[in-house]
């Protein structure tokens, strides 16, 4: 089944505010109940992703340890949490996933993903941000890591990088490389 199945528009039927079965996409960008007039929109959700680069100017790649895309390619970084900044957020992920510290952090830009969980396609928007870190040594996948590997990202097959965004952050960060 294409994504597009997954979409909210064609997901979600009932009002969560009445429970009407009356919930219809207005076509743009929000559902509609028609009995009780509440509208529920969609919007794009924050995510942050790291580049982060070693001394052999390899990058951290990261296995995903669950849908979706299990086990495929993907980079550091995770979603924000309700009242976090994009920077905090991509700090924590790094910790929570690797095990390692960013001393330093620079915007890199962000990428639109459709990112498919629970029958449902979220719109998300990749903010990534190049990172530094000073100490590998401490290095262990954990959270929602398999594994890891550095690899020049040249050499990395982007068909084995199973999310959308990250293929067009990786192919932005060789051209920049």
């Amino acid at each position: 089944m294409p994504l597009s199945d997954f979409y909210p528009s064609k997901v979600f039927k009932f009002c969560p505010f009445c429970g009407a079965e009356k919930f219809v996409w207005d076509g743009a960008k929000s559902h509609r109940c028609g009995a009780c007039g509440h509208k529920l929109y969609v919007n794009e959700v924050a995510a942050t992703v790291a580049l982060i680069v070693n001394a052999q100017s390899e990058l951290l790649f990261v296995r995903r340890r669950y849908d979706p895309a299990k086990g495929t390619l993907d980079l550091p970084g995770g979603f924000v949490d309700v009242g976090e900044t994009a920077e905090h957020a991509i700090i924590r992920e790094v910790r929570e996933e690797l095990n390692l510290e960013v001393s330093e952090l620079q915007f890199f830009g962000s990428f639109p993903n459709r990112y498919l969980f629970g029958g449902v396609v979220y719109f998300t928007l990749d903010l990534t941000f190049t990172c530094t870190v000073r100490d590998f040594s401490p290095l262990l996948a954990a959270d929602d890591v398999e594994g890891y590997l550095f690899a020049h990202p040249q050499k990395v097959n982007l068909d084995e990088i199973g999310l959308e965004s990250i293929r067009e952050v990786v192919k932005a960060y060789i051209k920049l490389a």
